[in-house]
């Protein structure tokens, strides 16, 4: 039989029973993630051999690029508070503190550990630091209407922080091609971290702004355009001319797009609209999700994940137990919420967005038994992040969710 039609009713199988299975699901210790990380190993040659496949960086890239763009509007879609330092205090944190300690403190380890220069480190660190808004769907905002202080931060630091790599991402790829940073470090100031942060803002708003106004101009008048039906394809649009025009301009298209879903989000005078979309959206990314991780699952091998399994998990343990908790308690000074700033730490999802910057590296160049090696470790520690923060992420939701209970109820009994 062809193996295209066994692979079709394997997924179809497991759509079924991710479906109808969905409630007893979320009660279990396992993630949507790591049941399709581990269908997809048996899918691949370690198992029954329906993936043979190993599709090429390219397509790889292409393929991450638009799963995470997807997440990212999705994100931004959720954002619900005023724009104000007081109302993103949180986010605030995180990007600002958080992630340049965690990119810097794994440089630093990585130079130790695997022997490479700076440039190659802080390369492999960015690539790692950006939590993912993909995978981290369980510990993300669930409602629009949600105020946790603990979701809205992951939440809001998954859509930006996979942005907010690409410089440390640039200049450990510059520094690949050319040592002597003195010759690129202006360049990549002027270019890499400013114009192309400052375009992604201002084309995320331009282009969510004018897409809305037609929208909302057609939906007044009396002229009948558009099918009800494909309304929600609003969304898709929003994410596909944003992210282009963006790169067209050399600005970086992961941070428009998740500004486009905040911006999205706000326009619209019917607050429905954008909700009708998160849903659509949502939906999508987690057909996308399905596919992605199965991908990944086929293309683990067992010989070169054991080759550099050391170094893989010297540098997980310290991303997972070491930089990210202490990055988080020390970024979050200030919060009497000890609990909270604990799990800010813990809750380090890695994912498609990593995935996406491994193979972007690729394409810029990164190649030869360096590039073997960053690969490896970066699919390593992906799945080490899918199966730890699988297994513990339901239970520890739900106990943090009881004693966001007990905390309430005892500052309702103090105002009593």
């Amino acid at each position: 039989m062809d193996n295209y039609i066994l692979i079709l009713l394997v997924v179809g199988s497991l759509l079924l029973f991710v479906t109808l299975g969905s409630g007893w699901i979320s009660r279990l210790p396992l993630s949507y993630a790591l049941i399709y990380l581990i269908i997809g190993i048996i899918l691949g040659p370690y198992g029954i051999q329906l993936i043979k496949i190993r599709p090429d960086a390219d397509f790889l890239e292409r393929l991450t690029e638009f799963v995470v763009i997807v997440s990212l509007f999705s994100c931004g879609l959720k954002m619900n508070r005023p724009l104000n330092t007081l109302a993103w205090n949180s986010t605030i944190r995180l990007i600002g503190f958080l992630m340049p300690i965690s990119i810097f403190g794994l440089a630093l380890f990585e130079q130790w550990i695997l022997g490479v220069d700076f440039g190659t480190a802080l390369l492999l660190g960015a690539i790692l630091a950006p939590t993912d808004p993909v995978l981290a769907s369980e510990v993300q905002i669930k409602d629009p209407e949600d105020g946790d202080e603990l979701r809205f931060g992951l939440t809001s630091e998954g859509g930006l922080n996979d942005a907010l790599a690409f410089p440390f991402v640039y200049f450990g790829l510059y520094w690949l091609k050319d040592e002597n940073w003195q010759n690129w470090f202006k360049n990549w100031v002027a270019v890499d971290l400013i114009w192309a942060s400052f375009a992604g803002i201002v084309m995320g708003y331009l282009v969510a702004k004018v897409v809305v106004w037609l929208d909302q101009r057609l939906q007044q008048s009396n002229i009948d355009l558009m099918d009800e039906l494909m309304e929600d394809f609003i969304a898709l649009s929003i994410i596909l001319l944003t992210y282009s025009l963006t790169e067209l301009v050399n600005g970086y298209g992961f941070l428009a797009v998740f500004v486009a879903g905040i911006v999205t989000q706000g326009s619209y005078r019917d607050p429905e609209k954008p909700y009708a979309q998160l849903e659509f959206i949502e939906r999508f990314e987690k057909l996308l999700e399905i596919g992605t991780i199965l991908l990944l699952g086929a293309l683990l091998r067992f010989e070169p994940i054991l080759f550099y399994l050391p170094q893989s998990l010297m540098i997980a343990g310290l991303l997972f137990f070491v930089i990210r908790p202490l990055g988080s308690w020390i970024s979050t000074i200030g919060d009497r919420f000890v609990i909270r700033r604990w799990l800010f730490g813990w809750f380090g999802i890695r994912g498609v967005g990593s995935l996406y910057y491994l193979f972007y590296a690729f394409g810029k160049g990164l190649k030869g038994e360096l590039g073997e090696q960053i690969a490896w470790i970066t699919l390593t520690v992906i799945a080490l992040s899918v199966i730890i923060h699988g297994i513990t992420t339901t239970p520890i939701m739900n106990w943090y969710e009881r004693q966001i209970e007990k905390r309430q109820r005892k500052v309702q009994s103090v105002k009593l």
